[in-house]
């Protein structure tokens, strides 16, 4: 069997690390934070343990139902009936079903006909090759018309990508149409999941069970460099010791990999170093009344420079309180990026009062703040030809991130598919 370095403690290293484990390899694992679980790590929010950065489960992410069974966490999973919502223009309106489609007065019915055939076919479609080369943009405006593009989509887009809005592949935005429009009891009803007790029940029993088979998990502890010895791995090295190694599974953002393994052939590292992210400051308020009474509430108001806030406790059940996610997704080279963590949370509440006239200063009870300089990778057309390949040109070395994953989105299920993948390739 085989000692293997597993850098990164998110959802997918440990995934890895627990399978390898299983298989009877000799593991460790390495996470440069002081806490496993990376995007699924929670926090101590006044006394309630959360994650920083919200999830929530799909019918489709069949990879997460396997590894909680195999894990004996089947029984934690919980389903919920969620509504979204849609804030226009000063004013909430239902959103998700055909219904309200129907009477949203900000569309014509030619554009609700456009849209909501674009939304149907899209839960039946399977083959995405064609939308890989195409814009986002273009493609939702040629399905919903430009009055539909500026209605629905145009906010959305600019708010998150900014001045890369029009680099998106379409195939990035289908996939996610397709996700949440497949989550659904009925036409008219969406069901979510969610981990009873939230995400860190997973990362708490995966590194259980990893320690449980001999594997070691080290904290605070980021790799310096993965040493390549006649074109294969040889050691990481950790606090300037080197730990040799026949194998290296590495979960961290792709731009850090150049750097940490420098050794690479000079072509792949252009490639690792050319994988653009978007950032994210993710403010969570807890509340003493609910916003809006939806899990989802899109947004397009001009007054608010967030494209959507998500009730999470209108999904996972955290008592009496109202939990709160205002996530701005911004490039990290956008000046809002550095503003103090007062200001977000100060802007942010202001913005839970506009869709809520009746919220006052008295029902905000707490708030924190997360940011992540590689929360969303940048998909632009084409996307799929520069995604570099998961097996490296280096012997025992695996490289993956979320970018790896598209045109899926970031999320468990994809972890733990591609966890599952890597691990196997180790002999």
């Amino acid at each position: 069997m085989s000692r293997v370095a597993v850098v990164g403690a998110g959802a997918m290293g440990l995934a890895a690390a627990y399978h390898l484990a299983k298989a009877g390899h000799d593991v460790d694992v390495y996470e440069a934070g002081a806490t496993a679980g990376g995007m699924a790590a929670h926090f101590d929010f006044d006394g309630l343990s959360i994650e920083r950065y919200y999830h929530f489960i799909c019918k489709s992410d069949a990879p997460t139902f396997a590894l909680l069974e195999e894990l004996g966490l089947g029984d934690r999973l919980r389903w919920r009936v969620t509504r979204m919502g849609y804030f226009y223009g000063g004013k909430l309106y239902r959103w998700g079903d055909p219904l309200s489609l129907l009477f949203f007065p900000h569309l014509s019915l030619i554009s609700k006909i456009r849209y909501g055939l674009l939304a149907f076919l899209s839960t039946k479609r399977s083959d995405w090759s064609k939308l890989d080369r195409l814009h986002a943009d273009d493609w939702l405006k040629a399905w919903c018309g430009e009055e539909g593009w500026r209605v629905l989509w145009d906010k959305l887009f600019s708010l998150k990508f900014y001045e890369f809005s029009h680099d998106i592949s379409a195939a990035w935005i289908w996939t996610r149409i397709k996700r949440v429009g497949t989550s659904r009891r009925n036409i008219f009803t969406e069901e979510l999941g969610c981990i009873d007790g939230g995400s860190e029940v997973l990362v708490d029993r995966l590194c259980e069970r990893i320690r449980d088979m001999g594997g070691r998990i080290h904290l605070s502890s980021p790799v310096e460099e993965v040493r390549i010895e006649g074109g294969a791995v040889a050691a990481v090295i950790v606090g300037g010791e080197d730990h040799p190694v026949d194998a290296v599974i590495s979960t961290v953002p792709l731009p850090l990999v150049p750097k940490m393994i420098p050794a690479l052939p000079e072509p792949d590292k252009v490639r690792y170093a050319a994988v653009k992210n978007i950032g994210v400051v993710c403010v969570v308020h807890k509340l003493r009344r609910s916003v809006s009474g939806n899990f989802w509430l899109n947004v397009n108001d001009d007054r608010i420079d967030v494209p959507g806030i998500i009730e999470f406790s209108r999904l996972r059940d955290v008592g009496s309180d109202t939990i709160v996610y205002v996530p701005y997704y911004m490039p990290i080279t956008n000046p809002s990026f550095g503003r103090s963590d007062e200001a977000f949370i100060a802007e942010s509440f202001g913005y839970l009062k506009l869709i809520n006239p009746d919220l006052t200063d008295a029902d905000r009870k707490s708030s924190a703040v997360g940011r992540l300089r590689y929360s969303q990778p940048i998909c632009p057309p084409g996307f799929l030809d520069t995604v570099p390949p998961v097996v490296s040109a280096i012997r025992g070395l695996q490289i993956a991130d979320t970018s790896i994953y598209y045109p899926e989105d970031r999320g468990i299920a994809e972890s733990a598919r591609l966890a599952k993948e890597m691990a196997a390739r180790v002999s």
